[in-house]
């Protein structure tokens, strides 16, 4: 048998963690096995379905290197496979047209449920001859066993049971004609010969209904695997259409796909003590068995360390074209200062994303217009103006222009004014980078450049003249 798993989001709201999840499991499940993934998008829901989330579903999944063997499949393009099936079941006495109006079924439910029953149709138009009525609305309904059980065994929860009993007959195609969820994704797992379903713990209500109607047609059963919850960091249940956060945009703050798979991996799935996983080893090692009942919780600060592990640890080629995508949408011109190579190496253990090496490096390709206002006001001051004349003075005639040099310029500085060697170090990297936090002050000089330095530092010097005097 050929494994074939599918991922088969709705486009209705952000392609979120939780949902690439589900995607990342099917995907590595198929591969693992060498089987097939496909690609469905399930977008029967015409009034909230959008072009724009389909957009972010396949960007998302092309950005995380999670390809489809096959696809992508839209459910808006089969409609008339279902309602030929609808059709046919309708025939066959599978299905039957119920032609109860909106107000007697929220009647029923009302009774049933002040009863405490519960709410589900009364069957009343079950067994009615498929008599023909004009100009009376109506819809089809799946005729769903009374009696018995509907088992399955689920691979992360084991056996789960329903009593048919219990079940509605489910609505399988709505009055203005359009086949629902849950029929259209019977007919495409059917249709593809879809081998294994891995979904959301959500969906397990759905699936003996699946399953009947599956029966109903003759099909095989395919395996199912419900996943647990992801909930964000307050232990709330993300969801796709109100704070959740687009997968996309975890590229726009600088985070690397490989960093976020392997953040999505170990959210409800694990492989002993083992944190860091390849894609290589996540294909070989992923199965459903270690898979977890229990609910994940957002962890953002992991994220984080895994994404600067991976800034430090990935081929470094790689990692500068990817500082430098940041730089580019940034509007930086890379040309105009130090290799991004040097801007990696200075940053890769100071900041957790790509978009942090940016907001503190871009200041060695491209002037600042003010500086820091606290900053200036504790350094840029009247008792320092002499300092940076001094300092200006020293590097302008510096006869190397190296790191070491500049290093001794400050130390020479210290002595003279009888200050600390961290105060003058402070002095010149707010002159020099508008703020107080950068790497060792005599490197970055260096990497600037002695001419944009001293432009810099006659800068500061101009500040605190009108500042102060």
């Amino acid at each position: 048998m050929t494994v074939i798993t599918r991922f088969a989001p709705s486009p209705t709201g952000n392609l979120h963690i939780g949902s690439i999840r589900t995607a990342l499991y099917s995907w590595l499940f198929a591969r693992h096995y060498n089987g097939k993934f496909l690609l469905r998008i399930e977008d029967s829901d015409v009034e909230r379905s959008t072009l724009e989330s389909v957009q972010s579903i396949l960007s998302g999944l092309k950005w995380l290197g999670l390809n489809w063997d096959k696809g992508p499949y839209f459910q808006s393009e089969r409609l008339d496979r279902y309602k030929n099936v609808i059709r046919l079941m309708l025939n066959e006495g599978k299905a039957y047209k119920c032609y109860c109006s909106f107000e007697k079924i929220k009647k029923e439910r009302e009774f049933q449920i002040s009863k405490n029953k519960k709410p589900r149709y009364s069957g009343t138009c079950r067994n009615l001859k498929n008599e023909i009525r004009f100009n009376q609305d109506y819809v089809v309904r799946f005729k769903n066993p009374l009696s018995g059980k509907v088992i399955f065994s689920d691979q992360i929860r084991g056996r789960i049971s329903f009593d048919n009993s219990e079940l509605d007959d489910l609505i399988i195609q709505r009055s203005n004609g359009m086949p629902t969820y849950n029929f259209c994704v019977v007919v495409d797992d059917l249709d593809m010969n879809v081998t294994h379903v891995i979904r959301g713990e959500d969906h397990i209500n759905n699936t003996p209904r699946q399953i009947n109607i599956l029966k109903s047609l003759e099909a095989n059963i395919p395996i199912y695997a419900h996943v647990s919850m992801i909930l964000d960091e307050t232990g709330k249940k993300i969801s796709k259409r109100k704070d959740s956060m687009n997968i996309i945009e975890y590229r726009e703050n600088g985070f690397l796909p490989e960093a976020l798979l392997n953040y999505i991996l170990r959210l409800g799935w694990s492989y002993g003590d083992k944190e860091i996983f390849d894609l290589v080893e996540m294909k070989k090692l992923f199965n459903l068995k270690f898979i977890s009942k229990s609910p994940s919780i957002i962890n953002e600060k992991k994220l984080l360390w895994l994404n600067r592990h991976y800034i430090n640890n990935l081929p470094f080629h790689y990692v500068s074209e990817c500082l430098k995508f940041y730089f580019k949408k940034r509007n930086i011109d890379i040309k105009n200062g130090p290799n991004v190579e040097c801007i990696i190496e200075l940053f890769k253990n100071r900041c957790y994303t790509f978009q942090q090496i940016v907001d503190s490096s871009h200041y060695f390709y491209k002037d600042f217009s003010y500086f820091d206002k606290i900053a200036a006001h504790k350094y840029l001051v009247c008792h320092n103006f002499l300092v940076l004349k001094e300092l200006y003075k020293k590097i302008f005639f510096l006869y190397l222009w190296e790191t070491k040099g500049l290093s001794k310029v400050i130390d020479k500085i210290s002595i003279k004014f009888k200050m600390k060697k961290k105060e003058i170090s402070m002095i010149l990297r707010v002159s020099v980078t508008g703020n107080v936090h950068s790497p060792g002050i005599s490197t970055v000089m260096y990497l600037i450049g002695r001419e944009k330095t001293l432009i810099r530092i006659n800068k500061a010097i101009n500040y605190i003249k009108n500042v102060n005097f």
